[in-house]
């Protein structure tokens, strides 16, 4: 049974570390903001966006979340056990997004805005053990629920 949850805790600690590092409420160009510097701790340095968006990899994001984050998060700005997905791509980059949802232990043990957010949200996300790919597709559904087009 704890096998079954893992990717869910997971998930779901990914996204309460990202949702709740940031309390700005000036909304208006964030992405232009965003220290892109801050890529994390792993193997994703620059990661190409796509647009328009890839609807294909939304939907394959969309069943990772129903399978994997649902129980942890909403994909509004309100904390469940995790954090909401309303705005994480205004507030981290898309390399730290991968970096964390694929290399969770190691940004949550060395990275210092997934340190901050676990002390804020209380749990530690664990990992998902998500492809690279799958990752991919998660961001692009983070995306499309952020708005971006």
């Amino acid at each position: 049974m704890k096998k079954k949850f893992l990717p869910l805790i997971i998930v779901c600690s990914l996204l309460l570390m990202v949702r709740c590092g940031n309390n700005s409420s000036d909304n208006s160009n964030q992405s232009d903001k965003k220290d892109t510097a801050d890529k994390g701790i792993g193997k994703f340095k620059d990661i190409k966006l796509t647009h328009p968006l890839d609807e294909g990899m939304i939907g394959k994001g969309d069943g990772i979340f129903n399978a994997k984050c649902i129980a942890c998060h909403k994909l509004t700005d309100e904390k469940l056990v995790g954090p909401g997905f309303k705005g994480v791509s205004d507030k981290r980059t898309p390399e730290w997004i991968m970096n964390f949802i694929t290399n969770t232990n190691v940004m949550l043990d060395s990275d210092l805005v997934a340190q901050q957010l676990m002390v804020v949200c209380v749990s530690r996300m664990p990992n998902q053990n998500l492809s690279d790919d799958e990752a991919r597709n998660m961001l692009e559904f983070i995306r499309k629920n952020d708005g971006k087009n």
